[in-house]
């Protein structure tokens, strides 16, 4: 398959691309950086110049290609309720390119978008939360509109995303934590978040695409959930700092606009997608790549 991917440079962009070449698949990347496109034509992809800005750009990678990968999200949280609905206008423009047609679209989203059910994980098939509560929805919105229209799309939701370098959400609190002197979590620090080694992660998308089921929802989850405690000791006694809990009312203070997700309670279960797609983690667990943090 000829594959378009956005977001081809990107942390998981590049390890998407590169399992996809190593199981025989072409790659248009899309990337709009000089300094990334030698890194990603050297990984054997066709560099597709251009930016996310740009609909008719976005439409043509998707036309000229037997399937789509939709990694790219700017990632700026000040920004955050504007860049969800701009991926909703992306999804939307990928989706024209592939009408009339069987080729795949995969969208990725976030696993807190299914925690519905009080007291049990995330499943696939739970009903979600709307963007009016979590901005992160409009990417599955846009999804679901495209699926009424024809278009083969399907959904990889994510969980915390890590390897030694880089950990999701993890990584934003790693700065707040080496700015306020003390890795803290918010009362008992049992509420959890899941994840998977990138690597994994990779991996899945390529099972996603090459199954490409209409509708399907994918959760990209190789640890159910990890609590905020376990990953503050353990930052804790990586970064030399101390680890501390603060109450409810001083998350704000302490976490910014990372106190909306630092106190949630967010396990999420892979269970269907192993069984369909015959997917079977097996990199480094969170809080090994946590021990191994690349400390400057």
């Amino acid at each position: 398959m000829r594959i378009f991917v956005t977001g081809a440079t990107g942390f998981i962009g590049m390890p998407v691309v590169k399992e996809l070449i190593a199981a025989g698949h072409q790659v248009l990347g899309l990337c709009r950086s000089e300094d990334k496109a030698a890194a990603l034509a050297a990984t054997g992809a066709e560099v597709y110049r251009g930016s996310m800005e740009d609909d008719d750009i976005l439409k043509k990678g998707a036309a000229d290609s037997d399937g789509v990968i939709h990694l790219a999200f700017n990632h700026d949280f000040s920004k955050f309720v504007a860049n969800c609905e701009d991926d909703r206008r992306v999804i939307a423009a990928l989706g024209a390119g592939l009408k009339g047609s069987t080729r795949p679209l995969i969208v990725t989203s976030g696993t807190g978008l299914a925690n519905t059910v009080p007291g049990q994980p995330a499943k696939e098939d739970n009903a979600t939360i709307g963007s009016d509560v979590i901005p992160r929805a409009a990417s599955e919105e846009a999804a679901a509109a495209l699926a009424t229209e024809g278009v083969n799309v399907s959904v990889v939701r994510l969980p915390q995303v890590h390897n030694p370098e880089r950990q999701g959400l993890i990584t934003q609190a790693i700065a707040i934590f080496r700015e306020k002197g003390a890795c803290a979590y918010i009362g008992d620090g049992h509420n959890r978040w899941p994840a998977a080694h990138v690597l994994d992660v990779a991996r899945l998308y390529r099972l996603a695409v090459e199954k490409a089921e209409p509708n399907a929802k994918y959760h990209a989850v190789a640890e159910e959930g990890v609590s905020l405690r376990d990953m503050a000791q353990t930052l804790g006694a990586r970064l030399n700092l101390p680890v501390k809990s603060i109450a409810a009312d001083e998350a704000q203070a302490f976490f910014g606009w990372l106190a909306m997700f630092a106190g949630r309670d967010s396990p999420a279960s892979s269970e269907q997608t192993r069984r369909k797609l015959g997917w079977q983690p097996n990199g480094p667990k969170l809080i090994a790549d946590l021990e191994q943090l690349q400390v400057s």
